[in-house]
């Protein structure tokens, strides 16, 4: 499968405008070859055509059975049978022995070159039966090998088709008009309707709607979306027509970014493909000295043919690959995106974990937490005074306020007058009565004396809801945990991680709360960006430490870390660029999932390695002594890329669980 790097070659079939072969993977020799063997020059997407194997492996494989079939029904037409035998066998080697021609042309010498010598051996022996067998076995483990190598294309193909075609633009009169996605600019107006995807990603500047946004951040459950909600490519509009403002468009969307690192994880590569790599160039040569000898020494053909299909090492190839392709697809599955498998690699090394607090390890968002009124007031009657002023802000505690009393079904009163001063109070009138709403310090800056005040206002924020220059009650907030934080420190531990760490710009009494209710082995309060990062470094001196933050805030401290993961990284540049793993959604447990992945992916490739060496080297000496026969060593060669394929598989369903807890969920 001879590859050229994008300098050497002109034609290449992959079509895309990096180093790497059409396949996806990174496994060239220093002059720019592929070391699988296979040609896929002018020949299509990823290697050979796979269709066109797949005739000359039917009209040969009919052709060489039908030989077979000939002797055992009919053993007086003999003639037919051979001849059957022999057009079946030049249509099977036909494909092989064009590429191992086309590799001599171009003055290298790979895998193609054993398969085509032992099926010509097998032929010029004149048995024709066992060269057709051994071609049809060594044929289907090419195809297969073929739409193996191929995912990240195949992955790839898959994402493009998610984008639509075409787009609804609204002109500069507000008419619609329809164009090719690929004409859409910034700042374009376009209009997506029921049951369409959106072509990129964008704002909502009208309209309401539900979206599905699985094929991006892998969560089963679609998510509400209305003016100034993000928009994402390849995501399907479900319920309402939308207006949607262009923000991003081509390879800089979300889809675009997440294809990208399809290619970069598919296209990295292990220590052990990089050893198959340099060293590619000398394995045949030296396979066809050791066949010259076995011939010198046996004067055995068949060992000699056996020899040449066993040594080609499809099964060592594929063994990385294969997982790696399977990896990523269950990363992808469960809304992780690695950049390079290297990261993936890495993650079975972590030793400690350090988390940002707030949007990391809470949900980032104020909740009321305590509602605390004075005298004869209610507790509906405080919440109801309070969110009947405040839902002239836009606070973070207004916010929640007005959140809280809309799901308790509490009607708000009439306000006036409304004034806010930031950050440390609000007033208006209601029902004629002047509302006065904030901190301690801002009450009594007008004179407002308060008799009671919140015990745990360190671990809280609090305000107090003045009525008619009457203190009513105090409302207490706080920044909730993440419903999955204590299950995922947990997961942590069980699988061995030393030392869990939290790092915070909060104060210190909020950040002991949240480390004793997670069991935090260590935290730092009251950090700086800087500080994070000098945190970071230090826990490096004792181990292999991952950071996990929302990529924005902590950028820094996620670049700090010997792999930086982005907690709801979806449509973020700083987090994809400044995080090893981009994590699309905010689901905590895809990080112990993530440890599990790595671990397993690991076991699998050198489970795969040794195998795929035990089979070749094993095979070889079996076929030195004259124990395996060529047809046998065909259909070895075939089983074993089939092993190695099947094993990879498993890592595919690596996650499930939590797909199907979310889908329980959502029922």
């Amino acid at each position: 499968m001879a590859h050229e790097t994008e300098n050497a070659c002109r034609d290449c079939a992959c079509d895309h405008h990096h180093s790497n072969c059409s396949c996806g993977h990174d496994h060239h020799t220093q002059d720019g070859t592929c070391i699988c063997g296979h040609d896929h020059h002018s020949e299509g997407v990823g290697h050979d055509r796979s269709m066109g194997k797949i005739i000359f492996v039917l009209a040969g494989g009919i052709l060489t059975l039908n030989s077979f079939l000939l002797n055992a029904v009919f053993p007086e037409q003999k003639f037919s049978a051979q001849l059957c035998a022999l057009f079946g066998a030049f249509i099977l080697a036909f494909p092989i022995i064009v590429t191992a021609v086309k590799d001599l042309i171009r003055g290298k010498v790979y895998m193609n070159e054993l398969v085509a010598l032992a099926i010509l051996a097998a032929l010029a022996s004149g048995d024709f039966q066992i060269a057709g067998v051994i071609a049809f076995f060594l044929l289907v483990t090419i195809i297969i090998e073929t739409r193996t190598a191929s995912g990240a294309q195949r992955s790839i193909e898959e994402l493009v088709k998610l984008t639509p075609d075409n787009a609804n633009r609204l002109n500069a009169d507000g008419k619609e008009e329809s164009v090719r996605a690929t004409k859409l600019a910034l700042r374009d107006r376009i209009v997506v309707r029921p049951g369409e995807n959106f072509p990129v990603d964008g704002k909502i500047i009208s309209g309401e709607s539900t979206v599905n946004q699985a094929s991006i951040t892998g969560e089963s459950l679609p998510v509400e979306k209305g003016e100034g909600s993000d928009v994402f490519a390849g995501t399907q509009n479900l319920t309402g027509a939308v207006v949607v403002e262009v923000t991003r468009i081509g390879s800089d969307t979300t889809l675009g970014k997440v294809q990208e690192m399809i290619l970069q994880a598919e296209a990295s590569r292990t220590p052990a493909v990089r050893i198959i790599d340099r060293y590619a160039g000398y394995y045949t040569p030296t396979i066809l000295m050791i066949g010259c000898l076995t011939w010198w020494f046996t004067e055995s053909m068949n060992s000699v043919i056996a020899f040449l299909v066993i040594s080609c090492p499809c099964a060592v190839v594929l063994a990385t690959p294969t997982a790696v392709v399977a990896a990523v697809a269950a990363a992808a599955r469960l809304g992780i995106f690695i950049k390079n498998i290297a990261h993936l690699e890495l993650a079975s090394h972590i030793k400690s974990f350090v988390f940002d607090k707030t949007g990391t390890l809470t949900d980032g968002i104020l909740s009321v937490v305590a509602i605390h009124p004075f005298g004869k007031t209610t507790n509906a009657e405080l919440l109801q005074v309070a969110a009947s002023v405040e839902k002239f802000s836009n606070h973070p505690t207004a916010l929640a306020l007005v959140k809280l009393a809309s799901e308790a079904e509490i009607p708000l009163r009439d306000a006036s007058a409304f004034q806010e001063t930031h950050g440390r109070g609000v007033e208006a009138v209601v029902d004629g009565k002047k509302v006065i709403i904030g901190r301690a310090n801002f009450l009594r800056d007008r004179a407002i004396a308060l008799h009671e005040e919140a015990a745990d206002s360190d671990t809280m924020s609090i305000v107090y809801v003045v009525f008619d220059g009457t203190p009513i009650g105090w409302i207490g907030f706080r920044d909730k945990l993440r419903n999955e934080a204590a299950e995922m420190i947990s997961e942590l531990r069980a699988l061995g991680i030393r030392q869990c760490s939290m790092v915070t710009g909060d104060r210190e009494a909020v950040a002991a709360e949240v480390a004793a209710k997670l069991q935090i082995d260590s935290y730092e309060s009251g950090c700086l960006p800087q500080g994070k990062v000098a945190f970071v470094e230090k826990l490096k001196a004792d181990g292999r430490v991952a950071v996990v933050g929302d990529g924005v805030n902590d950028a820094p401290a996620l670049a700090a870390g010997d792999m930086g993961i982005a907690m709801g990284a979806i449509g973020s540049d700083v987090a994809i660029n400044s995080a090893s793993i981009a994590l699309m959604t905010n689901d905590l447990r895809r990080i112990p999932a993530l440890l599990k992945l790595s671990r397993k992916s690991r076991l699998i490739v050198n489970q795969n390695l040794a195998f795929g060496m035990l089979f070749v080297f094993g095979g070889m000496i079996l076929s030195i002594a004259g124990i395996m026969t060529p047809v046998w060593a065909a259909v070895l060669h075939a089983a074993s890329t089939l092993v190695i394929i099947f094993n990879s598989a498993r890592l595919v369903r690596t996650g499930e669980e939590l797909t199907l807890d979310d889908a329980k969920k959502e029922l």
